[in-house]
């Protein structure tokens, strides 16, 4: 079977540099679109029944089988998690969480002299999160982690986790990144509800983000159409190792293989200075692949991946722009320089040692990065997509604006504008309406000195 798999692969497919944004995938293709709309659709019309026919028949639900879990729930996962799990579980979560509280402490409130007042802006949370984790194929606690552990960090109030058919992990991560409910549910179903809610336990989100395949990512922008916000497009994995001659071939084959085991629709990429050091690449995936507990589904997802032969620095430098990657591994000389370089890319791993798969799991940055080319206008999930910067205006004395408003309504055209600029004039200011009313009531004796 092992020896079946690996001669099943081949080798990377082999392109140039100028062939690199015509072999790039379509994110979400058109059946899957469709198809997601009509699933987000069906839930946003039937409520609970259509999401748990959705999760009987997608996810393998039980007929019976709770879709909302819990408090009880939550100590029941605690319970049923060794200490070491619980410990370590705990330790990621800490990480993520000083992490996004300086991104946090990053953004403050601001108050600057504008003419006549002052203006400024208020950092303020969301009030509901919907976090999706994938788990249909692996549990994966680390994408809980991600995105709960932020929203809190970030003062989300309501933070809830949808994830397809949810064991004890998975619930005892969603418990100790302090999320108040699970929905028992993945796929593009899964974002319907998060968008959509059940009932006040698990209320409609304001913002929805987290990883997921195809279906998910085809949902998150279904329902970003409505009055949901939505993190960035986080598809399928995608690593592009950028490396030159010296590199390990057998590190740059591991962590190719890494990110091919997510899904067979993951996309692994090397940019490589030559031919030769792509073939032994290619021996080392051959070899790893022989051992590789998921190697049916690495196998898949190498067959979308690609090596590109670029000679030239510059060359390659390009292509991975071109390629805009999710997760971009750096295994050259000087990683430092290499990426002060390059422009779009989710995130970066300086050096061989500097493996993605730690980026993975919690040490440092968040996980959820932007995919299919998002990374040109996207960045990574941070506590900032839980936060709305709320700007504010006060104008105690508004001469001093009044004669530009009302000078650009009217090359604008706008005359009710003009007229509600120019009525603060006769008005004047708060300050001496107030002077002016006491000074009436001194004169009455309504008001003593």
């Amino acid at each position: 079977m092992s020896g079946e798999s690996a001669t099943r692969f081949q080798g990377l497919r082999r392109i140039a540099p100028q062939d690199v944004s015509a072999a790039a995938p379509t994110p979400v293709d058109a059946s899957t679109r469709a198809r997601a709309g009509e699933i987000v659709d069906a839930v946003r019309a039937g409520g609970e029944p259509a999401l748990r026919g959705f999760a009987t028949e997608l996810d393998g639900l039980p007929p019976g089988a709770p879709l909302v879990l819990g408090d009880e729930d939550f100590d029941r996962a605690l319970e049923a998690t060794t200490r070491e799990t619980r410990a370590l579980i705990e330790r990621v979560a800490r990480r993520v969480r000083i992490f996004a509280e300086a991104q946090v402490a990053s953004l403050s409130a601001i108050d600057v002299p504008v003419p006549g007042g002052r203006a400024g802006h208020d950092v303020v949370p969301v009030q509901a999160a919907g976090c999706y984790a994938p788990g249909g194929r692996y549990p994966l606690p680390s994408s809980v982690l991600m995105t709960a552990v932020t929203a809190r960090a970030a003062g989300v109030p309501h933070v809830v986790v949808a994830t397809p058919d949810p064991g004890p992990l998975m619930v005892a991560a969603a418990a100790i990144a302090g999320a108040d409910a699970v929905l028992a549910a993945g796929g593009a179903h899964g974002i319907a509800a998060l968008a959509s809610g059940l009932d006040d336990a698990f209320r409609p989100s304001d913002v929805i983000v987290g990883p997921g395949n195809r279906w998910v990512t085809a949902a998150k922008q279904q329902v970003a159409a409505g009055s949901v916000g939505i993190d960035l497009p986080a598809g399928p994995s995608e690593l592009c190792v950028l490396a030159d001659d010296g590199a390990d071939p057998d590190l740059v084959a591991a962590d190719l293989l890494a990110q091919a085991e997510h899904d067979p629709d993951a996309r692994p990429t090397l940019v490589a200075r030559s031919a030769a050091f792509v073939d032994r690449v290619d021996e080392r995936l051959r070899a790893r692949l022989d051992e590789l507990a998921t190697r049916g589904v690495a196998v898949q997802a190498l067959t979308h991946g690609v090596a590109v032969i670029a000679p030239g620095e510059s060359e390659a430098l390009a292509a991975v722009d071109d390629l805009a990657p999710e997760h971009l591994q750096l295994c050259v000389a000087d990683p430092a320089r290499a990426k002060d370089q390059l422009r779009h890319f989710g995130a970066a791993f300086l050096g061989e040692e500097s493996a993605e798969v730690f980026g993975d799991y919690g040490i440092g940055p968040n996980h959820v990065l932007p995919t299919g080319g998002a990374a040109r206008f996207s960045g990574g999930l941070s506590a900032l997509h839980f936060l709305r910067v709320r700007t504010w205006l006060r104008l105690d004395d508004p001469a001093a604006a009044i004669d530009d408003c009302a000078a650009l309504a009217e090359l604008e055209q706008l005359d009710g504008h003009r007229r509600a600029a120019l009525a603060r004039r006769s008005r004047g200011s708060r300050a001496a309406r107030t002077s002016t009313r006491e000074r009436d009531r001194l004169r009455d004796g309504t008001l003593r000195p």
